[in-house]
């Protein structure tokens, strides 16, 4: 028999922890894969430094999603994995086509903001329950999302 879980944390609190974090995990996903289709098929003046620079943000996209899917697990809650999950609990768009590079690098800003605005829900829950781990992990994302915002931002200036 397994040995239950005992950190602190009741089941009821755990769930609301998981569930905000599987909202996370579905931006991060949507986000990482959007990233990773940009990346393959960006064109223009700007493909060189581009196409590197999704590169980078989708393989840390990639990691951030291995790490909110086991937090979701350490709180002994199931995380999501399927497209028609991750379409529920997202509220990044899909694209489609193939947009220009000024779309290509537009549309990741939008995503990286509403990925912030989910860990700042994210957080809010975590702290009322006393989930200081889901809390400082989720920070560390939301630092990472607004920077990155910021940074496809100052593209189009």
């Amino acid at each position: 028999m397994a040995k239950q879980i005992d950190i602190g944390i009741d089941k009821k609190d755990r769930d609301a922890s998981a569930k905000e974090l599987s909202k996370l995990l579905a931006d991060t996903y949507t986000l990482y894969l959007k990233t990773h289709k940009f990346h393959w098929n960006v064109t223009g003046p700007h493909f060189n430094s581009l196409h590197t620079m999704f590169e980078t943000q989708y393989n840390e996209l990639w990691l951030a999603v291995d790490e909110v899917a086991e937090r979701i697990r350490i709180l002994d809650v199931y995380a999501p994995g399927s497209y028609a999950e991750f379409g529920k609990l997202t509220k990044i768009k899909e694209e489609a086509g193939v947009p220009d590079w000024k779309d290509m690098v537009s549309q990741p800003v939008d995503g990286h903001d509403i990925a912030a605005a989910t860990a700042r829900e994210v957080i809010k829950v975590a702290d009322k329950v006393g989930d200081e781990g889901t809390a400082d992990m989720v920070t560390g994302r939301l630092k990472a999302h607004e920077k990155t915002a910021w940074m496809l931002r100052s593209l189009l200036k």
